[in-house]
């Protein structure tokens, strides 16, 4: 059978092949009688507008690029948080999405802007010096930057405001009555990296512990139980009066509360725990955690509505960034007497 061309429906319908394409296009107003008459006639015959001729006529293609670098120390459920939210909101303004996750840097944005695939940018895992960044600046195709480089001069970036949200944890902590607090961050891999959202939530949780007048340390955690376990116990060993912890790492949150439990503090009575990370996780932990909120869904949203709002021309901010919101849950409470250290040679361990 022959493809159902676009002469066809007018013929069908007892019009110009202009009108046609103005019903369908929306590009000049057409009276309802024959707007209906002229989907009638779509429905009738079969009519599916073909996407290169749109794309030629448009000079659009109807698809962003959501460069997602697949990366080491990059936890991928929350991740896909982030890229569901891309893609559906996208669908929304009819768009589809070309998921970039080879760690090309400049290269491959060179590649794909060159390509004329997409109309569009959205950048994830944004280091504070981004090599990416100056040709974000020189390319014709708009681009908006899930995460915040040192120089955002000429871009537009949204994300949680990070350093708040290490800051509130350890406002939180210090009102509480804790005075030695420690952050447990991402793998080693992400700082060395330089990536933005780490780096800040640091900055942010020890300004804040000192202006609240806590000791507050803040250092790298690694994945595993194993590795978890070791750093729990080195920061227990090395600050005996610690008796509050932030977890700024998704896929560790579970081992902190099982490293606490074989050596032998109790959650929240003898440690406080409180984590940033998505409402689920912190939800299905036990004791449920006082947790601040990676609102994945928002700040996805909120990159492609800024993206389509630049490719209509509109006038977008250069920053967005989302308060953080803290859910106080069971984790967290008034420190109590410091225990002695459970003699974790002697423990049992966690497959």
């Amino acid at each position: 059978m022959r493809t159902v061309t676009i002469a066809d429906v007018a013929k069908h319908a007892g019009v110009a092949v202009s009108t046609v394409s103005y019903v369908l296009s929306g590009k000049r107003a057409i009276s309802a009688t024959t707007s209906q008459r002229v989907m009638r006639s779509v429905r009738a015959l079969g009519y599916h507008p073909n996407a290169g001729a749109r794309a030629l006529a448009s000079k659009r293609s109807n698809v962003i690029a959501l460069v997602l670098p697949l990366r080491a120390g990059m936890h991928l459920p929350v991740l896909m948080q982030f890229a569901t939210s891309v893609v559906t909101t996208a669908r929304q303004f009819d768009h589809d999405v070309l998921l970039m996750t080879a760690d090309e840097g400049p290269d491959g944005l060179r590649r794909v802007a060159a390509s004329a695939l997409v109309d569009g940018l959205v950048l994830m895992d944004v280091e504070i010096h981004d090599p990416r960044v100056p040709l974000l600046r020189e390319l014709e195709e708009p681009s908006v930057l899930i995460g915040f480089p040192a120089d955002a001069s000429g871009l537009t970036c949204v994300d949680l405001d990070f350093a708040q949200a290490g800051a509130i944890c350890a406002e939180h902590l210090a009102s509480l009555g804790h005075r030695e607090i420690a952050l447990l961050g991402a793998p080693n891999v992400v700082y060395q990296r330089g990536t933005g959202y780490a780096e800040r939530t640091m900055e942010g949780f020890a300004e804040a512990g000192r202006e609240h007048g806590a000791t507050a340390i803040a250092r790298p955690c690694e994945e595993s139980f194993d590795e978890v376990c070791a750093a729990v116990k080195a920061l227990l060993e090395e600050h005996p009066g610690l008796s509050g912890i932030v977890v700024h790492n998704e896929a560790a949150v579970g081992h902190v509360l099982g490293a606490l439990r074989v050596l032998g503090r109790r959650v929240p009575e003898e440690v406080s725990v409180v984590a940033i990370c998505p409402d689920d996780v912190a939800e299905r932990a036990s004791p449920p955690l006082t947790s601040v909120l990676i609102p994945a869904a928002d700040v996805g949203h909120q990159a492609v509505r800024l993206l389509m709002a630049k490719l209509e021309g509109g006038a977008v901010p250069d920053a967005t960034l989302l308060p953080p919101r803290l859910t106080i849950r069971q984790s967290t409470t008034a420190p109590g007497p410091v225990p002695p250290l459970a003699n974790s040679a002697t423990a049992p361990t966690k497959g």
